[in-house]
């Protein structure tokens, strides 16, 4: 009777065990050392502030804000903070479409065309074979054209208008490259669909279902001071610069702002196959379409730290970059803007996810925090992501540093300009890439690029100039200036671009 007893409370000590092992309770200790590591992190990066939200089983099992919305003031984090979403806002505006999809009001793959007949690309072709879902895929051929909405004043029609004069780097489907203004273009369909522009849409289907009332989806719409500034590292010193307001222009890619205890209603509602107290957001088979790969990452390593994780496979799907991490899928997406960062990661198969933000211009903080939250609540393994990373970017830091300075060292000394500084001054402008004045501001050249970026121009050599910009965390550019048989300036090149002077 006795061994009998025995076994009977070794057996119950195993299914408690289990049950333990199945229901993955975390005890206050490693909720402690989770927090201790985030800390750490938080210091070896020099991050001013940070939140941070961890969903396992359907349950925030870790939320935890940092730091201060501002350096050199007592403005902390808190639940509550607005940071910027950027470019996981992609997600969201995928699952827009897939709503008005389940409602059988469009097609994945129907042609844009259908709903945007005058929306056109330099391409033809192009511009007749895109279908709903290619919008979301980075496959468009046209190559990055960020240069329309960061470095121009355009509204999100003129930028569309603009995109029929960008060249295709590429054949179409046949490539990846990062494109925001074609989920413009998704914003554009789903507010000629629902009848509502994409802002008012998102709020109204997603945000206000899912209970997300602090969540703005523009800049335009915050209105009150609890919000985290940018930080920029300037010179090693570490700044508060402006906000990259200029992002409502292409909204539907990256213009959502929210705090940490809004998105983590987000993050439980996708993580969930989209499912909320009040249902669900999309049917089951539209959320994994959402997930299903769909195109091919293949222009190397598309994030650097892939080079320690060693991806046996990179994708993209309907907002979503794609790869393994110990042999699960992983569904994560990173936000940048001029001076803050954020990542959404998701593995369904663990049923964990994890969303970070963070107020320092790109932090790779988020994807050390990202994987080791991962390893913590769902993988196991103690790794330290964040000392690897921090390695690996400040390597990257110092070689970028050395090509800088061999550039610089081909400068030739000792030369002056051809011209009269007068000679350079004028309106310079590009069809697709907008107007250049360079004026004479107090003896000086200076230039202003499409009412958006100022800066002082500096004398190289020759009659190559360089641009140190008004808001230094824009950096320098070089612009060098051309003649024509007359011997007057009639040209300049800025970053391979030709501008032609505007002769009066």
């Amino acid at each position: 009777m006795r061994k009998l007893m025995s076994l009977l409370a070794c057996i119950q000590l195993l299914l408690t065990l289990q049950a333990a092992a199945q229901k993955k309770t975390f005890l206050p200790d490693t909720i402690a050392v989770f927090d201790a590591y985030v800390q750490k992190a938080i210091k070896e990066w020099d991050v001013p502030g940070l939140a941070i939200v961890v969903v396992k089983d359907n349950k925030i099992v870790f939320k935890k804000t940092y730091g201060t919305r501002e350096l050199g003031t007592a403005k902390m984090v808190d639940n509550q903070t607005l940071f910027v979403c950027a470019s996981t806002t992609k997600a969201m505006t995928a699952t827009c479409m897939g709503m008005l999809v389940d409602e059988g009001k469009l097609n994945w793959d129907d042609p844009v065309s259908k709903y945007l007949p005058d929306f056109q690309l330099y391409d033809p072709y192009v511009t007749r074979e895109p279908r709903v879902r290619d919008l979301f895929l980075h496959n468009s051929g046209v190559g990055n054209t960020d240069f329309l909405w960061a470095d121009n004043a355009y509204s999100s029609d003129e930028i569309l208008q603009h995109m029929r004069l960008a060249k295709p780097a590429y054949s179409f489907r046949s490539d990846f490259i990062y494109q925001n203004i074609f989920y413009l273009v998704a914003g554009k369909v789903i507010e000629k669909i629902s009848g509502m522009p994409w802002s008012d849409f998102i709020n109204k289907r997603i945000f206000q279902p899912l209970g997300m009332l602090r969540t703005k989806s523009e800049f335009r719409q915050v209105k009150d001071a609890n919000i985290t500034m940018p930080h920029f590292r300037i010179d090693s010193t570490i700044a508060v610069i402006e906000h990259d307001t200029i992002v409502d222009a292409i909204g539907p890619a990256g213009s959502v702002l929210s705090s940490i205890d809004d998105i983590s209603l987000w993050l439980k509602c996708m993580l969930d196959s989209s499912k909320y107290a009040g249902g669900r957001l999309v049917k089951p088979n539209t959320w994994k379409e959402l997930l299903k790969p769909q195109t091919l990452v293949s222009e190397g390593e598309f994030y650097p730290t892939q080079r320690i994780t060693k991806p046996n496979f990179t994708t993209y799907a309907l907002g979503w970059f794609q790869q393994d991490y110990k042999g699960r899928k992983l569904n994560f997406h990173t936000g940048s803007l001029s001076g803050a960062v954020a990542i959404h990661g998701q593995m369904p198969e663990e049923k964990t996810g994890v969303y970070i933000f963070a107020n320092l211009d790109h932090t790779e903080i988020r994807h050390a925090l990202m994987f080791k939250a991962l390893d913590q609540f769902a993988l196991g393994g103690d790794r330290d992501w964040s000392a690897e990373f921090l390695t690996l970017y400040t390597n990257l830091k110092k070689d970028a540093e050395k090509r800088t300075k061999e550039n610089e060292a081909k400068r030739v000394l000792n030369t002056h300009p051809l011209f009269s500084p007068e000679a350079y001054t004028g309106k310079f402008e590009d069809p697709l890439y907008g107007m250049i004045e360079i004026s004479l501001v107090n003896g000086s050249l200076s230039a202003a690029i499409n009412k958006n970026y100022a800066g002082k121009l500096e004398h190289w050599n020759y009659d190559t100039f360089r641009i140190i910009f008004d808001r230094k965390w824009n950096g320098k550019s070089y612009v060098s200036f051309r003649q024509n048989i007359e011997g007057k300036i009639s040209e300049m090149i800025l970053d391979g671009v030709s501008f032609s002077k505007i002769m009066k």
